[in-house]
């Protein structure tokens, strides 16, 4: 829940905006500013103190308790020109909090922290539990200092700055600070960090009406025998019949981390050290522990063999078994839109920052290369290498990078999503990123062509033969839907799109609106609204996008417009 205080009447108001802006998400705290403070500090996760950053800071100071507790804290200014990210920058989400405030409130977001201002990414925010000395460390980074990376694995992270050096887990660096990317308990030294990947797979096995004290005990001394951090714990493994065992669920509660489970039958297949009748009999699978880890392992090494839980004066009811499962790579196929900077989505930029290999097309990379980080690795090739690019990104995917795949409009469509996705398997997580699409961006341009059924076609033969492209324009054309051609016409192809022109006109008037945008949203970008009996193939390229209406789109005040019925009803626009 994030708090909001104000003070004055122009605070109130740009409060009850934020309020309406997130339903659900916000508390009002009202009366005297002091006492609102005090309750919204104690009962919320973040602030949005609409005060003066120095009465914030004098209201704060007595409540202050840590940087890992203390909720984060964003100041709006009377004038609701800045959102301040205060306190809790990073634990406490306020960075992120202040750029969500000023975007409801067209303020400007002021964030100070060092890291976000260098671009640098910090330790904190990856997403995985830190350990160590997490500012001397960050301060080397920021510095320029040597800091080793060892890592045991090649995990999905955001690019580091050059003076971060990768080595093996246990190379040894003399000097300088190190970070650490293990599930090992390692010792630490004074300038040294520990990331916890979430690399551990749990299997427990447990009779009925265990406690949740057994279970988590025999979890953790497990754990501690082996030397591996409770702290990358990704899930507890188990069969389907102990899904809501409450001892399972309270010690995964405790824990942190999700309950998976899995048929019997499952279980039962998997080949494992240590099998037992008893489970066979109570539950269908001749293992619980071993079986369950390894399956959720993805293959991985089992660590901890079957381990039984060892209470004072009866039977065990518990038992365990650890997987340390491959790390899996992050694959982020991103559309960047048609080029305009301001048509390329928060979400994909997002994802080109948190990538440190990006892969695309060299004209793409040139647009967006300002975005990304200090030391992301960038492998772009030149035009006709899409299966290439495709294949690269899968494979620095699959070695366990955050890869990110860039594409133009949205990658999906036309681009660079179907070729990587046919090479992917799932032994990767993909996450696909939506863009402006070329038809849109045009779209937008020429009015309203798309307000009904509309089918975008490539004349592009090169992957798909023409007679399949010549049965779907007839398809088209004889339903009566407004088709948005992409790669028209090349030097080599420039007969297709008269051809294509051609069989529309059988079912559509000479006078049928037809747009032609060139490099929609670009500065250099252009349109045209002509007819289909007047449109001149020789005046298209590569770079437009042909807009061809239905029969019932007509042009309006200098607009491509196509009713949302087919029941044209005002007189005017006949």
């Amino acid at each position: 829940m994030i708090g909001l205080i104000s003070a004055t009447a122009a605070g109130a108001s740009a409060r009850d905006r934020l309020a309406t802006a997130w339903p659900g998400r916000t508390r009002v705290y009202d009366g005297p500013v002091g006492r609102a403070v005090e309750r919204a500090f104690a009962e919320c996760e973040q602030l949005v103190c609409f005060l003066a950053t120095g009465a914030t800071v004098r209201l704060l100071a007595p409540l202050l308790a840590g940087k890992t507790t203390d909720p984060g804290v964003v100041c709006v200014d009377e004038a609701g020109r800045y959102a301040v990210s205060l306190l809790g920058g990073h634990g406490g989400g306020a960075n992120s909090l202040a750029s969500e405030v000023a975007s409801v409130l067209a303020a400007t977001p002021v964030i100070t922290t060092a890291t976000d201002a260098t671009g640098v990414p910090g330790l904190d925010t990856l997403g995985l539990p830190v350990e160590g000395a997490l500012a001397a460390v960050t301060r080397a980074v920021l510095d320029g200092a040597p800091v080793a990376l060892r890592a045991d694995a090649v995990w999905p992270l955001p690019p580091l700055p050059p003076n971060v050096t990768r080595g093996g887990a246990d190379t040894v660096t003399p000097g300088g600070a190190t970070l650490l990317l293990t599930d090992r308990v390692v010792p630490l030294g004074p300038t040294d960090v520990v990331l916890r990947p979430p690399s551990l797979v749990v299997g427990v096995g447990a009779g009925r009406g265990v406690s949740g004290d057994e279970v988590y005990d025999v979890v953790r001394d497990a754990l501690r025998d082996a030397g591996l951090s409770v702290l990358s714990v990704a899930e507890l493994a188990t069969v389907d019949a102990k899904a809501d065992e409450p001892g399972i669920v309270e010690a995964a509660g405790r824990l942190g981390v999700p309950v998976r489970t899995y048929p019997a039958g499952v279980l039962a297949g998997v080949a494992v050290p240590n099998p037992s009748d008893a489970p066979l009999a109570a539950v269908g699978t001749p293992s619980v522990a071993e079986a369950a880890a390894l399956t959720a392992g993805r293959g991985g090494e089992l660590l901890v063999q079957k381990r039984k839980s060892s209470p004072e004066g009866r039977p065990a009811m518990a038992t365990c078994a650890v997987v340390r499962r491959p790390p899996r790579g992050r694959l982020a196929v991103v559309g960047l839109g048609p080029g305009a900077r301001d048509l390329l989505t928060p979400r994909a930029t997002a994802e080109l920052r948190r990538a440190s290999v990006l892969v695309g097309l060299d004209q793409y990379v040139d647009q967006i290369r300002d975005l990304l980080r200090p030391g992301t690795r960038v492998i772009e090739s030149g035009l006709g290498h899409e299966e290439e690019r495709a294949r690269t990104a899968v494979a620095e995917t699959r070695a366990g990078h955050a890869v990110a795949l860039i594409g133009s409009g949205d990658a999906g469509v036309y681009a660079m999503a179907s070729p990587a996705l046919a090479e992917a398997a799932d032994d990767i997580e993909v996450v696909g990123v939506p863009g402006v699409t070329a038809a849109l961006a045009a779209a937008a341009i020429l009015g309203a062509p798309l307000g009904h059924d509309h089918v975008s076609i490539s004349l592009s033969d090169l992957h798909t033969p023409w007679e399949v492209i010549e049965r779907r324009v007839r398809a088209a054309a004889e339903a009566d839907i407004v088709v948005t051609f992409y790669n028209p016409r090349s030097r080599g192809r420039d007969w297709q799109l008269p051809k294509a022109l051609e069989l529309l006109a059988e079912h559509r008037t000479a006078t049928t609106p037809v747009g032609v945008v060139r490099n929609a949203s670009r500065p250099d970008g252009t349109s045209r609204l002509t007819t289909l009996a007047r449109l001149d193939p020789a005046t298209v390229d590569m770079m437009t996008v042909v807009t061809v209406g239905n029969t019932a789109t007509r042009e309006i005040a200098g607009r491509m417009v196509t009713p949302r019925g087919y029941r044209w009803q005002s007189e005017g626009a006949r």
